[in-house]
């Protein structure tokens, strides 16, 4: 795995820190990660599991988070007033993360490519599947939701009283692993080592409150997607847990109602993670939806003068 730089990336020509995993012959997936997620956010070991069923994999650090492009200048996200309505603090939208993911793809000469979101990374993943239609095969949406306030509520009580992170290394580690064990998956073991070494990761490559509070504050400035989700023509997935207390399961079931024919899976005692236990389940199951759609069962086969 080698991480790379791609640069002048979408209509905000920023830069887009990325790594490709797997054979660049096979099906192209673009895993997008939810709010302050970078691409190691994705664990490497359902990685694995996707390349092994034939799959390419590139991951990203989206705009704001790790080595990609920080909007360090713009205006001071107030997460408060845009919960409230005024959104005036927002810097962009998801339709911005949006153009910068199928940026991504021009930059690396892929024409389409599956999309698998996660968090708010499904809500971008949902949201190229509404505005660039030509550019995605397949959509796999985890752990997220349609934009309408009414489903997928998180529990306020969610963080406990974490507060924000610190700024040093081992207390940032150390809320870190609190706020993944209070928001993780109570159904399933929680690996705190594990948890430990991933965040001191992410502190290492670049953790930024503002630019997460940002990518909060998009979120609510782009409104509810399920009328133009009815509009979808592809094959779609949708995977939640019971648990998730940062979007409760209403937001997943939203989802696949919104999107024609979209394929719903829950499972029992999963919250807002994704459990090492599931990965081979997951695995399994997005690969079927990628395979159905290079065969063109279920949605609107995918031009062969796009692919790779």
């Amino acid at each position: 795995m080698t991480e790379e730089m791609a640069t002048e990336v979408g209509p905000s020509r920023i830069e887009v820190a990325y790594e490709r995993l797997g054979d660049p012959a096979r099906p192209p997936v673009l895993l997008i990660m939810g709010a302050a997620g970078q691409l190691i956010n994705w664990p490497d070991g359902l990685c694995a599991e996707l390349v092994d069923r034939g799959l390419h994999l590139i991951r990203f650090d989206s705009r704001d988070t790790g080595r990609s492009t920080r909007f360090s200048d713009a205006c001071p996200p107030d997460i408060r007033a845009a919960m409230a309505g005024d959104l005036s603090s927002a810097s962009y939208t998801l339709s911005d993360m949006a153009a910068d993911s199928v940026g991504l793809l021009d930059a690396l000469g892929i024409g389409s490519a599956h999309v698998v979101g996660a968090s708010m990374g499904g809500m971008i993943a949902q949201t190229i599947a509404i505005e660039y239609p030509g550019r995605i095969r397949s959509l796999t949406s985890i752990m997220s939701s349609t934009g309408d306030p009414d489903v997928g509520r998180s529990d306020p009580d969610a963080f406990g009283a974490a507060g924000p992170p610190p700024a040093d290394r081992p207390g940032y580690i150390d809320w870190s692993v609190r706020s993944m064990r209070a928001t993780g998956s109570p159904g399933f073991t929680f690996d705190e080592a594990a948890a430990a070494e991933l965040a001191g990761r992410v502190y290492d490559r670049g953790f930024d409150l503002d630019g997460m509070m940002r990518q909060a504050v998009a979120v609510l400035a782009s409104g509810d997607r399920t009328a133009r989700l009815r509009s979808l023509r592809l094959p779609t997935l949708v995977l939640h847990g019971t648990a998730d207390r940062l979007f409760d399961i209403s937001g997943g079931q939203a989802t696949a109602e919104a999107v024609p024919d979209a394929k719903l899976m829950t499972f029992d005692g999963m919250g807002h993670s994704l459990p090492r236990a599931l990965w081979a389940t997951f695995a399994d199951n997005i690969a079927e939806v990628v395979y159905r759609a290079e065969a063109g069962v279920g949605g609107a086969p995918v031009p062969n003068d796009s692919r790779p």
